[in-house]
């Protein structure tokens, strides 16, 4: 769960996962993701809930497609 004011989960963090990120980099940002799912040699990663999330997709442990949903801006 979520803590307000603690959360990870910004448009400021969002900004600083780029293409080719590598996993660690990225869970250095955002920290452990809340689910991973594995399909045909890529995984997928979230990070929040249905509300709030950040959706990192990975192939060979770097960031191949990225994508945000309820972010606010800072």
């Amino acid at each position: 769960m979520l803590v307000a004011g603690c959360s990870k989960l910004t448009a400021e963090n969002y900004d600083k996962i780029a293409l080719g990120m590598d996993k660690v980099d990225v869970e250095a940002i955002l920290g452990q993701a809340d689910r991973c799912d594995d399909t045909l040699g890529t995984q997928t990663c979230v990070w929040g809930d249905d509300n709030i999330q950040i959706k990192v997709a990975f192939a060979g442990d770097k960031a191949m497609l990225y994508s945000s949903k309820g972010l606010e801006a800072n």
